[in-house]
């Protein structure tokens, strides 16, 4: 996969919930040097700066939470990914997770005219697998999987090109589902991988699983990494922070294995609150770790006294790795 041209694109959204300052996401993987990790590994890169939500016109609801910004947020993220696609791998600079409705749109647009499956890998603490009525919460980042897999209540959303095959579905990295998406879950032929098979089993197996099968069918991937499929010790910036998730080390296997199946072919971001971070390392760690899916190795990685700092500001001194 060297080579590649990578094309950013700032996904500025926070409407899916209530709790703020994921908009400033964006910036903050721009400060930590993401462009700069990309090149540096020889891949051409181009940033195409923040996308904006089409023209919408706030309404009233009784539970959910800005359901037509979302849902303009869906119609313009699905039309830069779908183009992005036709220059090169996109990487979506989140934003909380309802862009992924967007995104996978544009996604799905894309392998259909390319006359392929698309696959989702879906990193994360949450399965997101909600509909408008079944959320207790109202917060909308808790829906794209349901959205994209034709779920009914999304009648207000973009029509989908075809629901998405729950077969071509890993979600990997669970551990907070609510009792409503587990029983939709459970009538689904999605692969659901939670915490307790991956402490049992590794992360590896069940992912080379998943990947074997976009291979055997010719597939596109799209690959989905929330902040929050990490352990909060090690990425705190995330407001949905949840006990036990994946260690570093399992989240860089993870990119590493995608990097060297050469089947990835766009890549969201998403969930990063720079507001809850701490000196900026959950940003570093998710450039670290996109880095990796574009082919950085162990041996490559430089060391924190060496890494080329954009902003002064951030440190002087190296910190030790976490």
């Amino acid at each position: 996969m060297s080579g590649q041209n990578c094309i950013l694109l700032g996904a500025p959204l926070d409407s899916g919930k209530r709790r703020l300052g994921c908009l400033m996401g964006p910036d903050a993987y721009r400060t930590a040097g993401l462009a700069g990790a990309l090149t540096d590994l020889g891949h051409s890169v181009t940033d195409r700066g923040n996308v904006a939500p089409a023209p919408f016109t706030p309404g009233q609801h009784p539970k959910l939470h800005a359901l037509e910004e979302t849902i303009a947020w869906t119609h313009s993220l699905a039309e830069a990914t779908q183009a992005a696609l036709q220059d090169g791998t996109p990487i979506i600079m989140g934003g909380d997770h309802a862009l992924a409705s967007g995104t996978v749109l544009g996604a799905m647009r894309h392998a259909q005219a390319q006359e392929r499956p698309l696959f989702v890998l879906w990193l994360d603490a949450h399965s997101d697998f909600h509909t408008p009525e079944s959320t207790d919460s109202g917060n909308l980042h808790g829906t794209p999987l349901g959205y994209v897999t034709g779920r009914e209540g999304f009648d207000a959303f973009p029509d989908l090109p075809y629901p998405l095959p729950h077969d071509n579905i890993a979600i990997i990295g669970l551990r907070s589902v609510d009792a409503a998406e587990r029983a939709a879950l459970q009538e689904t032929t999605i692969q659901r991988v939670d915490m307790r098979e991956i402490d049992e089993t590794g992360i590896a197996t069940p992912l080379n699983t998943f990947l074997e099968k976009v291979a055997a069918a010719n597939g596109m991937l799209h690959v989905s990494l929330d902040v929050d499929f990490l352990d909060p010790s090690v990425a705190p910036a995330v407001g949905t922070t949840v006990p036990g998730g994946a260690t570093v080390r399992e989240g860089h296997l993870v990119m590493e294995m995608l990097h060297d199946s050469g089947l990835m072919t766009s890549l969201d971001l998403v969930e990063l609150n720079p507001f809850l971070d701490e000196r900026g390392r959950t940003a570093q760690l998710m450039v670290d770790l996109a880095a990796s899916a574009f082919g950085r190795r162990v041996f490559d990685r430089p060391t924190r006294a060496n890494r080329r700092i954009k902003n002064p500001l951030m440190h002087s001194t190296p910190r030790s790795a976490t």
